[in-house]
């Protein structure tokens, strides 16, 4: 386990709006104005939750045009539900095996 990556992410998920960023994107990829649209703050400040996300590889953005749409990466995604099972789990014997079959 990536302890430095893990809490890189957890960090990035330390505030409440970057959970809702997280959470909305679990729907769909998103334009920046979607977003926006259900957040009272300005386009930095958006842009500033975004780049920590993407820094820590949970978020992906495709440049189309002029518009910038964000997704889940879902690789880290799953990585980090994995790494959180490991890491509170009573019986770490048998989980592990279990994630390594399967």
């Amino acid at each position: 386990m990536d302890y430095e990556s893990y809490a890189n992410v957890m960090k990035a998920l330390s505030d409440p709006k970057r959970v809702k960023i997280v959470e909305m994107l679990s729907y769909k990829a998103l334009c920046a104005c979607d977003i926006l649209e259900q957040f009272d703050f300005t386009q930095p400040t958006l842009s500033h939750h975004i780049k920590v996300l993407v820094a820590a590889g949970l978020v992906t953005v495709e440049k189309t045009g002029t518009w910038h749409h964000y997704s889940l990466n879902e690789n880290k995604i799953n990585q980090l539900i994995l790494d959180t099972i490991k890491l509170t789990s009573l019986n770490r014997t048998v989980i592990h095996e279990e994630v390594e079959k399967g």
